[in-house]
């Protein structure tokens, strides 16, 4: 398989096919970000040649007999057949309609076992596609995107360079809706800084309840010294906020949300694992949250944020 620098994936792709589509990010301006820093190029799209190829050594697995006698020897089951790909590079969903059918077409062909294709993709990435093209992707199996709206605060979506307001999200994911694309949002607790985080957070579930997002995955906001955020910090400009604070945060996200929804913060910046659905499990994950914030000391969930080297 063909892969570039560090791979990242939602935790719920866990089971997918990690197909290579592009390396880095279009975008790569927003200030906390440090994902793709290890690439010496900004964006890249992969040849169809490597696509070719991976696909075909995929296509393998569940039919090779040196793969199968080696999963027996093992003790382990044998290969299923591959249901789902998931697209790598911060937003493969921005490449043009054509390619992404091209993709769509190549997977179909030697995987004809796989029934939907997935990728991180941006607000912006939607914005460049008409209402027919959405259509047709979904028709061609794209369904379950994950997009990293961060929040529903404009002052911090605009100070964190994220390029797109609140509005956008609420345009460009409704668009989504009316074509039958699911989605899920990564949230992130603490960007809007020291003293704003429970106002982002009511700004974020006013967001969010105007939608249907299939899962909210909330993560931590952890500052590292490469980013772009960390010198705004050094200038004054920018104060992080606390750890009990972003929890508070999370707890207020929760408390107003009024949409049915998976909800989950199982990413390595939360200390703590949640996960739940909404309405239903709404009261004990707020519970849990009420325990943490008043029993974990703010010393304690600082040194882990300290000693997280990598998300």
């Amino acid at each position: 398989m063909h892969y570039t620098g560090t791979i990242w994936r939602p935790p719920y792709e866990a089971a997918s096919l990690l197909l290579e589509a592009t390396s880095g990010c279009t975008h790569h301006k927003c200030k906390f970000c440090t994902l793709y820093n290890d690439l010496p190029f900004q964006f890249k799209m992969s040849p169809l040649a490597d696509i070719k190829s991976d696909l075909q050594e995929a296509q393998l697995w569940s039919t090779d007999p040196i793969a199968m006698l080696a999963a027996r020897l093992q003790g382990l089951p044998r290969p299923e057949q591959i249901q789902r790909v998931f697209l790598t590079g911060a937003n493969p969903f921005v490449l043009k309609y054509e390619r992404l059918m091209t993709i769509a077409r190549l997977v179909q062909n030697y995987l004809p076992s796989v029934k939907t294709i997935g990728s991180f993709a941006r607000i912006t990435d939607i914005t460049a596609k008409s209402d027919e093209e959405l259509s047709s992707l979904y028709h061609a199996g794209y369904d379950g995107l994950t997009i990293g709206i961060e929040t529903g605060d404009d002052d911090a979506l605009r100070f964190m360079n994220k390029g797109y307001t609140a509005a956008d999200i609420v345009k460009q994911c409704g668009r989504l809706d009316r074509a039958g694309i699911h989605y899920c949002f990564f949230y992130l607790a603490g960007i809007s800084g020291a003293g704003h985080g429970e106002a982002g957070a009511k700004a974020t579930a006013g967001v969010c309840n105007q939608l249907h997002p299939s899962l909210i995955g909330a993560n931590m906001l952890t500052v590292y010294p490469d980013s772009e955020l960390y010198q705004e910090m050094q200038r004054g400009s920018w104060k992080e906020a606390g750890e009990i604070e972003k929890y508070k945060e999370m707890r207020v996200l929760l408390q107003n949300l009024d949409i049915p929804i998976q909800f989950a913060a199982l990413g390595a910046s939360n200390a703590f694992q949640l996960q739940g659905l909404l309405p239903k499990d709404k009261n004990a994950l707020i519970a849990e949250l009420d325990r943490i914030i008043q029993t974990v000391r703010e010393e304690d969930l600082r040194e882990y944020r300290l000693d997280l080297r990598h998300l």
